[in-house]
């Protein structure tokens, strides 16, 4: 097991870290007073690699899944609204890719970024007024009518809504068959009945656009339902006939193969609150007064860096910063490499993530004092960009109830396999010729005593499932 790096990837993090320092941090402040689209940064981007067809494929031939949360780290260092502006469009690319034909994905994915040196932008429309995360209330209606489909309903805080050249829209068929009479649609910039609502002005991420989606009897041709129809009528058929397909929705599918990304996200936000506090006070920066004040350690009077109060709770910073990245480097490798996140690792990262960012931001202004509630310091601005990751693409209490239930699925599905094993070995054991059970047979008997003891052990291992 190697946790270090590859060169490639280090040479791609350097890369990454310079485009945020050098392209990125000079317009942030400007982007986030003005709530902007950053339209030349993200060009700037194509031009160094870092946006486009060129950069999706880099991505998805990562063997170790790495490349794509050390670009979410690295440009979130720089400015958060302005990374989710560059990288926004690769959600709908994901929604696209979750549940497009090969000849949807290779038709509508350029739309989403632009060929050469046209820039595209896409949007993922999911969320809705009373149905965030939970997208089993969708309201969204898709209806057939001869060879088009007709589209209503109205979407809330969509990435790039409104201005995106492609968007990806997920609306219910089948209300009555919850996520399961759902469908995904894509409807290009300029469709009749698609239109810009309000436009949302944020606490953070201010260089990122978001806005309703209006959809006004907005028709759609029939082959913009992604997947086809062959697909939707079996996938309705199984719904209805209460089979299971031991999926989930295409838009939670999209979500968990994205949540890695979007934890190590809020870990280059909490990343650049550390950095600065950490240079802040080591060149005589000072620190909270009050609490310099009530210092009464050994260490009290000498500058911050060697106070134990103030290396105490730089080491907590480092140490859960650290902790969070390796959750999301694990949860990334397993999603490239195909391995089940049975017990919510992709969630864990993305809720680690968040809540480090939250609390790393807070910390460093408590460290800083007076000075980190004024917009002359960066630690005000990653405050505010740093809230919204306990928030979208599932809240953080959204995503404890996730890795809870997923948590306790795999426990019951071992503890069920552990009976079963159990079960069989009290079968095949011999018995003595007046009907004594072997050595060895009492442990069996006593480990199942607690669930069921005089009972088959088949009957058990049914009453443990």
């Amino acid at each position: 097991m190697d946790f270090g790096l590859s060169d490639e990837q280090r040479e791609f993090q350097a890369l990454c870290r310079r485009f945020a320092a050098e392209v990125i941090r000079p317009v942030a402040t400007k982007h986030d007073a003005e709530e902007s689209t950053p339209w030349e940064v993200i060009t700037a981007a194509r031009e160094w690699g870092l946006h486009g067809i060129e950069h999706l494929q880099r991505m998805a031939n990562d063997p170790d899944g790495q490349f794509s949360v050390i670009y979410a780290e690295e440009l979130h260092w720089g400015c958060a609204g302005i990374a989710l502006a560059i990288s926004g469009s690769a959600l709908a690319a994901a929604g696209l890719a979750a549940s497009g034909t090969p000849e949807q994905i290779a038709r509508w994915v350029p739309e989403c970024f632009g060929l050469d040196g046209e820039v595209k932008l896409g949007a993922y429309a999911v969320t809705e007024p009373q149905a965030g995360s939970d997208v089993k209330s969708l309201r969204t209606t898709a209806k057939l009518d001869g060879d088009e489909w007709v589209l209503n309903g109205t979407k809330v805080f969509i990435t790039n809504g409104g201005i995106a050249d492609v968007h990806v829209v997920v609306a219910t068929v089948d209300p009555d068959l919850g996520h399961r009479g759902q469908a995904s649609f894509v409807i290009p910039r300029g469709t009749p009945g698609l239109a810009q609502g309000k436009k949302e002005s944020k606490l953070g991420i201010r260089a990122s656009h978001t806005a309703e989606v209006i959809l006004e009897g907005c028709r759609v041709p029939i082959e913009n339902l992604l997947g086809g129809m062959e697909k939707l009528e079996r996938k309705l058929e199984r719904a209805r006939s209460g089979e299971s397909t031991g999926r989930a929705s295409n838009a939670l599918a999209t979500f968990e193969l994205t949540r890695p990304v979007v934890g190590a996200s809020a870990l280059g936000i909490a990343q650049a609150a550390y950095e600065w506090t950490l240079s802040y006070l080591d060149s005589g920066g000072s620190q909270d007064p009050i609490g310099e004040y009530l210092d009464e350690s050994s260490t009290a009077g000498r500058p911050p860096l060697e106070r134990e109060a103030v290396q105490q709770r730089l080491a907590d910073l480092a140490t859960e910063i650290e902790a969070a990245r390796l959750l999301v480097q694990r949860a990334s490798w397993m999603g490239r490499n195909g391995i089940p996140m049975t017990g919510g690792q992709g969630s864990m990262s993305k809720l680690k993530g968040g809540d480090v960012a939250m609390w790393a931001t807070r910390t460093c202004m408590d460290l800083v004092g007076p000075f980190a509630q004024t917009r002359d310091c960066p630690l005000e601005k990653f405050f505010r960009d740093a809230k919204i990751y306990q928030l979208f693409e599932g809240t953080a209490e959204i995503q404890r109830m996730v890795i809870s239930r997923m948590q306790a699925t795999e426990y019951r599905e071992r503890f069920k396999q552990g009976v079963e094993v159990a079960a069989k070995a009290i079968q095949s054991a011999p018995s003595s010729s007046n009907g004594a059970r072997a050595p060895g047979d009492g442990a069996v008997a006593v480990a199942g005593s607690e669930n069921g003891a005089g009972r088959p052990a088949e009957e058990r291992a049914t009453t443990a499932a």
